[in-house]
């Protein structure tokens, strides 16, 4: 462990929920240096998961909480890292350079587009606050809209849509939708909800192109079917923001390569949240993570390394969606090949609790609009892991 004096200058390039979370954990175990966080958005951070949901009918407070004391540099972005006397350090857009002892890398990641995607107005990613008001303001004239991915982010998009009374269609590629997330028992039980809906989910096909002169009128699908749209959402995943970091000699791959301590290649740098592929024991290997709960936990883990503090046992991996006035909750770490077992309800029933089981041993729990018996279970598979500190989300990509 390479810990640095609790008075060293500490740098983070990223404000989201990582870097947000990494100055809050600095403070709590008593770092009393400087902490200089570049971001380059030019807002304080901020909470993404409702930018899919209630955002999208109106403004809603997505404020983390009180910002910890630190040197917020907004609106700036890193372009480049370099070795000085006093540490690792960035360049910055204007070609300034900030260093400190340790440097944490939280650039996260941005929304994943279609190769070829046009610039036609009305089609849209969403990562950003930006990106979320651009959405809610075609949503409100929109009649028809296409979203292309079956994943979380497009599912809650389309349950959001749907409640505003504009026709959704759904385009996903695979055919099992969320299988990943939940499993193949409990996945089509969560896309079955989208037809009960009233949403029009179309699998196994993809988009071929989107036809419009300067705004999106259709989109062509590869099997030859057009489907007309007034907005297209596309969400299908993230890429991790390293393109930046590429020359300073980082490992990395799918993202910022780490051990399970969030240190890189590099010593006296980390990264954390969307943008690490940190290493779990208990997935066996390099995992990266886009989830909220992963975000914080890392944070906790590198300050706990920067500060040469003991580690704090870590809580479950934990994630939520809200679709349709439904609240789905899972937490820990599932496999396709896990046993299923229903504790409450069954796949018919409104409401419902299950087990995810491994060699008899309970790694996982899902539930729909059952939370007290969620937490529960989640609480007991706590138990089972005291002293986890490895921790990836429970859906992580490789």
């Amino acid at each position: 462990m390479n810990a640095v004096s609790r008075t060293d200058s500490v740098v983070v390039v990223g404000a989201s929920l990582a870097g947000f979370s990494l100055v809050r954990e600095l403070r709590e175990y008593g770092h009393e240096g400087d902490i200089t966080v570049v971001g380059d958005e030019p807002h304080l951070p901020y909470d993404r998961p409702p930018l899919s949901k209630d955002f999208l009918h109106d403004d809603v407070d997505i404020a983390l909480g009180e910002v910890a004391e630190a040197n917020w540099m907004l609106g700036r972005r890193a372009v480049g890292i370099t070795s000085t006397a006093h540490g690792p350090g960035v360049i910055l857009d204007d070609g300034s350079q900030v260093s400190g002892s340790s440097l944490v890398l939280a650039t996260g990641a941005r929304a994943r587009s279609l190769p070829g995607a046009p610039t036609l107005r009305g089609v849209h990613t969403l990562r950003t606050l930006e990106d979320a008001i651009a959405i809610r303001t075609s949503l409100r004239t929109a009649r028809t809209v296409v979203i292309v991915g079956a994943g979380l982010i497009g599912s809650e998009i389309a349950s959001t849509a749907a409640s505003f009374g504009i026709e959704v269609i759904i385009v996903e590629l695979s055919t099992e939708p969320l299988t990943a997330v939940f499993g193949p028992r409990i996945a089509p039980i969560c896309a079955a909800m989208h037809t009960a809906n009233g949403v029009r989910l179309l699998t196994g096909v993809a988009v071929d192109r989107f036809l419009g002169d300067e705004r999106v009128r259709a989109v062509q699908l590869t099997d030859g079917t057009e489907l007309a749209a007034d907005a297209v959402v596309i969400g299908i995943g993230a890429v991790p923001n390293t393109e930046w970091a590429r020359d300073c000699g980082l490992e990395i791959d799918n993202g910022f390569v780490t051990d399970s301590r969030c240190r890189t290649s590099i010593p006296g740098i980390y990264a954390i949240g969307d943008c690490a592929r940190a290493y779990n024991a208990e997935l066996g290997g390099h995992h990266r993570s886009e989830h909220w709960t992963n975000a914080t936990v890392q944070a906790r883990i590198a300050a706990a390394d920067i500060v040469g503090a003991a580690q704090r046992p870590t809580s479950t991996p934990y994630f939520w969606s809200r679709q349709y006035g439904r609240m789905l909750q899972f937490a820990g770490h599932s496999r396709a090949t896990d046993a299923v077992r229903f504790l409450d309800g069954d796949a018919s029933a409104e409401s419902f609790t299950v087990l995810y089981e491994r060699d008899g041993a309970p790694v996982a729990v899902f539930a729909i609009d059952n939370p007290r018996l969620f937490t529960r279970y989640r609480k007991h598979i706590e138990r089972l892991t005291p002293d986890a500190i490895d921790i990836s989300s429970a859906i992580s990509i490789s």
